[in-house]
């Protein structure tokens, strides 16, 4: 098997080939069709996160070990495997990525993508930019048959990531519009989602005129330049009042500040977004504005079943996908580092 690993932080890809698995018990090997690139496959190759204040977290300090295929978007068709998986043959599956040690109370409760112990593919273990995919068992396989490979790819984590955080703002949704900073493939997912979700809609926030120009396409309520010295009283003339919910996919010092700075009393921040930096807000303003910010981090197994429902019913519009030639991973993973990518570029082997 052909795969492209990262072998030393902050260098190219390197194609290298690796002896095909063999699965046994309930493991699976599958023929990857499809595998998206994300930004957090920018900074496993950076080899960490800024802090903010000079300070890094590397994430060989989180488990991450060296070499390690990438990719943890992945749909693939099912070619072997161990007597117990329930698998059939000739069909199309999609991987849920966010595996944990499955023995914790995390695991148990559904939550695998929060175990303390985790095992996500392309993250932990060998992931989906290589021509095959060894998933540890077929509980992670979700049959996405007749569907589009390279579109359901991002739902592994961009659409999920983004369901994931609108739920935990769900009650507000129906009745009023929320902010969205970053139009990305994170934040393209969420405006189509806020309509099959039935939200009122969002208002998109981006520096990338490009980007904003998608978000009106994909349906927002407004797009407003993140540069701009008045963001905040551009969301509230659209909304007719600031706004109680916001999602930061960006997660930068200044989308979290502008983020913060926008809600009105008593509002919710759900912050995404792994950009960098220190939290820029002042503590004792947390609690006089009644505020609440709240992380997520990308979503587990029953809500990827959620949104596949939602997706065969057809209530949710595609993004758009840039499909990339398997040789071309490193010149696709540049354009994804410089911003020129809009939607989700998809790496087919």
């Amino acid at each position: 098997m052909k795969s492209h690993r990262l072998v030393e932080y902050g260098k190219p890809l390197k194609l290298e080939e690796l002896p095909e698995p063999h699965p046994k018990d309930a493991q699976v090997l599958l023929k990857v069709l499809a595998a998206g690139m994300c930004h957090s496959d920018l900074h496993l190759s950076d080899g960490g996160y800024d802090l903010g204040a000079g300070k890094r977290l590397m994430v060989k300090d989180r488990g991450v070990l060296l070499p390690l295929t990438l990719g943890h978007e992945t749909v693939g068709e099912a070619i072997a495997w161990g007597p117990k998986a329930d698998v059939k043959l000739g069909r199309t599956y999609l991987v849920f990525p966010w595996i944990g040690c499955g023995e914790c109370k995390i695991c148990e409760a559904g939550d695998e993508n929060l175990c303390a112990k985790p095992r996500s593919l392309g993250v932990y273990r060998d992931g989906g930019y290589s021509d095959y995919i060894f998933v540890p068992h077929s509980r992670y396989l979700l049959d996405v048959t007749g569907l589009d490979p390279a579109l359901c790819a991002s739902y592994a984590c961009s659409g999920l990531t983004a369901y994931s955080a609108l739920k935990k703002i769900s009650p507000l949704l129906a009745g009023e519009g929320i902010v969205i900073f970053g139009a990305g493939g994170l934040g393209l997912q969420s405006v189509s989602l806020l309509k099959a979700l039935g939200g009122k809609g969002a208002i998109v926030v981006d520096i990338d005129k490009n980007k904003r120009e998608a978000a009106l396409e994909a349906g927002a309520l407004a797009a407003v330049d993140g540069n701009a010295p008045d963001v905040s009283d551009q969301i509230a003339a659209v909304l007719g009042e600031p706004p109680r919910a916001a999602i930061d996919f960006v997660g930068s010092e200044q989308t979290a500040s502008i983020a913060f700075g926008c809600l009105a009393k008593g509002g919710k921040l759900i912050t995404v977004g792994l950009f960098g930096g220190a939290a820029p807000w002042p503590l004792p303003l947390i609690a006089l504005r009644a505020i609440a910010i709240q992380g997520s981090y990308v979503g587990n197994l029953q809500e990827l079943k959620e949104l596949l429902i939602l997706v065969r019913n057809n209530h949710v519009s595609p993004i758009p996908i840039t499909r990339v030639k398997f040789e071309d991973a490193n010149e696709a993973l540049d354009r994804l580092r410089a911003g020129q990518v809009i939607g989700r570029a998809v790496l087919i082997p």
